[in-house]
């Protein structure tokens, strides 16, 4: 009985000791169950191909490849003892006029594709600068650079408190290491704080109104206050413009010069509001309540609800002597025995707007669309001059 001794090809290493017998194909399914490889073919010590059986002599030295071409297991060994000297040598860079020492192998390993992996896989092929004391010069932020370093020593991203994850993300990507950018791209998206885009509630604003100054002018423009309670609050002078105020409850609130040009009204309740002039400018008020409200300063600031959304709304007993309410949406709105004396209504759609018992004194009602508009028990004629160009 012969025995050889096998070992895969161009290692000379966990070799094993099998006996010949059988065929060829015997031999190599004995070295695909030793090996844990698919055995293809096997060489001699000298890369020659073996193909019969009958050619291996006892205590021959076989080497097992799966196909592949023999591999001289001396030069192997020293091909990788070559590569590791070439890859632990000991490297200082200098980041910053900060030093950093590591090995080249911690450089080039983690992050092949990588810039630092360029630079310092080959000894100078990209003839990098050094200082006085040899270190290599790269003019980086030190502060950002140490978590590269030390994700490309253990593979780990570790940021002390005080970094600013939005300047290692710029090395990272700086140094072409896609992967720590990738990690940081989300690390900085889930440190960010969730959108709130909660209402307002009356005790935030309340908080507010009393931390702010009364000559000081209180900017909420844009912000939400959809369905708060805001009654009786004294609101004068505020920008709210484009604020969400829908179903609001203002009732009884002073507005007085406040700022609501594009805001949503709509389902609002500002009865009882004083609303001296304010400016409602293209305001969505749609289906909101405005029974009772005093749009009449005593001093001729006139309110201007020029171009609003009132469609429904119901300001019964308003008084709205000189206002504005040029090219504005009334349809189906209610206003009876509103004081709307010396009003401009020009192009004004009223369209089955309820203005019964109303005073139309010198109001501007030319080029208003009055179709279906109810004018009984009106306190004053109505003269066509008023309502025709």
């Amino acid at each position: 009985m012969r025995r050889v001794t096998l070992f895969v090809n161009g290692t000379s290493k966990n070799g094993k000791v099998v006996a010949v017998y059988g065929t060829l194909a015997d031999l190599l399914s004995v070295a695909s169950n030793k090996l844990g490889i698919k055995a293809c073919n096997l060489y001699n010590g000298k890369g020659g191909l073996i193909d019969d059986i009958a050619l291996i002599r006892d205590d021959d030295v076989l080497y097992v490849s799966e196909g592949d071409p023999f591999v001289d297991p001396q030069n192997a060994v020293r091909v990788t003892d070559d590569q590791l000297g070439a890859h632990t040598d000991w490297l200082t860079l200098n980041i910053g006029g900060r030093l950093f020492t590591t090995t080249r192998s911690t450089l080039v390993s983690k992050e092949p594709e990588s810039m630092l992996a360029h630079m310092f896989r080959e000894k100078d092929v990209w003839g990098n600068k050094q200082d006085e004391r040899g270190a290599y010069l790269i003019d980086r932020s030190p502060e950002y650079f140490e978590p590269i370093l030390n994700y490309l020593r253990h593979g780990q991203l570790i940021i002390n408190e005080g970094i600013n994850l939005l300047g290692v993300l710029e090395e990272a990507r700086f140094f072409g290491i896609e992967q720590l950018a990738e990690q940081l791209e989300v690390s900085i998206k889930n440190n960010q704080p969730p959108e709130d885009h909660s209402p307002i509630s009356r005790k935030e604003f309340v908080r507010f109104l009393l931390a702010t100054p009364t000559k000081s002018e209180l900017r909420c423009q844009g912000l939400n206050f959809s369905g708060a309670d805001l009654s009786r609050l004294d609101l004068r002078y505020i920008n709210f413009k484009m604020a969400n105020l829908s179903r609001c409850n203002l009732s009884h609130a002073n507005l007085c010069c406040s700022n609501l040009e594009r805001a949503d009204l709509s389902g609002a309740n500002l009865d009882g509001g004083n609303l001296q002039g304010v400016k409602m400018l293209c305001s969505n008020a749609e289906g909101a309540s405005l029974k009772g409200c005093n749009f009449e300063d005593p001093s001729g600031l006139k309110a201007n609800l020029e171009g609003a959304n009132l469609k429904g709304v119901d300001m019964e007993g308003s008084q709205m002597t000189g206002i504005n309410l040029r090219v504005a949406t009334l349809k189906n709105a209610k206003l009876k025995n509103c004081n709307l004396r010396g009003a401009t209504l020009a192009g004004t759609d009223l369209e089955n707007c309820d203005l019964s018992g109303c005073d139309l004194q010198e109001a501007n009602l030319r080029g208003s669309n009055v179709k279906g508009a109810i004018f009984e028990e009106m306190l004053t004629a109505l003269h066509m001059s008023q309502s025709v160009r």
